[in-house]
């Protein structure tokens, strides 16, 4: 299973909100079975297996161009780990295990 990081940033729309864009990759996700997901403030992140997660960035890649933008950045971040299970709830866990000491 697999982390993943993704932000998907459409260029010269005329306009500096992305939240529509975001919104739509949501809905969008929300029908994939097999994967969870979570939104933050600067990126959206994917967990499950790699080629699921990877076949369902694509699509949400293409959803600037579908909504009129001639141009999009993705920016792809894979947290791959085959020693042990990888979630999404377990590196925030780890984390926090170590500030309580």
């Amino acid at each position: 299973m697999a982390v993943c990081s993704v932000s998907i940033v459409p260029v010269g729309t005329g306009s500096t909100s992305v939240s529509a864009y975001v919104a739509r990759c949501h809905e969008i996700l929300a029908e994939v079975e097999g994967i969870k997901y979570r939104l933050t403030p600067m990126a959206t992140v994917i967990e499950g297996d790699l080629e699921i997660v990877l076949s369902t960035i694509l699509r949400l890649h293409s959803v600037p161009f579908e909504k009129g933008a001639m141009r999009v950045l993705t920016t792809i971040m894979i947290d791959d780990r085959r020693d042990r299970e990888l979630t999404m709830d377990g590196k925030i866990s780890s984390v926090e295990e170590k500030l309580g000491g």
